[in-house]
Order: C-alpha cells, then sequence, then structure tokens
C-alpha cells in the first residue's frame, strides 16, 4: 500500500514538474484571438469611415452660384405617384417629404 502511494505521489510530481516546460497553447490562442479582434475593430473602423464619406458627399447640395444643367429624368413610377398623392389632395411640400423629390420637381411634375 505504501508503493502504491509512493508512486502515485511521485507520479504527480513527475508530471507537476513537467506541466512547466510544456508550451501553453491557451496563450497562442489568446493571442490569435487579440489580433483577429483587433484586424476586426480597424476594418469596422474603416467601414464606418467610408459610410460616413459617401452619406456626406450625397447630402452635399449643388452650390447657389452652379450652372443650371436639364432637369433629371425621374422615373414613370415615381410620376404616376407624384400625381397620385397630388389628386388625393396632398400639398407638394407634403409629397416632397413622402417622396425622394425636390418641392420644384413635384411642382414641375404636377404642372406638366
Amino acid at each position: 500500500m505504501d508503493w502504491i502511494m509512493l508512486a502515485a505521489g511521485g507520479l504527480g510530481l513527475i508530471l507537476f514538474i513537467l506541466s512547466f516546460f510544456l508550451k501553453d497553447r491557451s496563450k497562442e490562442t489568446e493571442e490569435e484571438l487579440h489580433e483577429l479582434s483587433m484586424s476586426l475593430y480597424q476594418e469596422l473602423y474603416q467601414l464606418k469611415k467610408r459610410t460616413k464619406l459617401l452619406e456626406e458627399e450625397l447630402m452635399i447640395e449643388p452650390s447657389a452660384g452652379a450652372k443650371k444643367t436639364k432637369p433629371k429624368q425621374i422615373n414613370e413610377i415615381l410620376i404616376n405617384q407624384v400625381l397620385s398623392l397630388h389628386k388625393q389632395g396632398m400639398k407638394p411640400d407634403q409629397i416632397s417629404a413622402l417622396s425622394s423629390l425636390h418641392v420644384s420637381d413635384v411642382r414641375r411634375i404636377i404642372n406638366q
């Protein structure tokens, strides 16, 4: 019985000492996870930055001093919707708020 306890204790001591020399795989996994999360954060930041730039570009209106060009082509479906809303008694500014058109475009469609 004493031999079994001594053997188990010795084996435990050997395994304990051996554990200090073995490579810790959780550290590698933790480092890989950290690198992956940092790269994802960087990509997300760049995407948000690009989205913000695109939104700013789309919201910029031409300056008052810019030359007028010919009116943009408006889709037939949108024209029909504007006319239908006008027939229902909506005002051009209300129709403009509901559609993606400027008030002047709505008025031009109604007057045609």
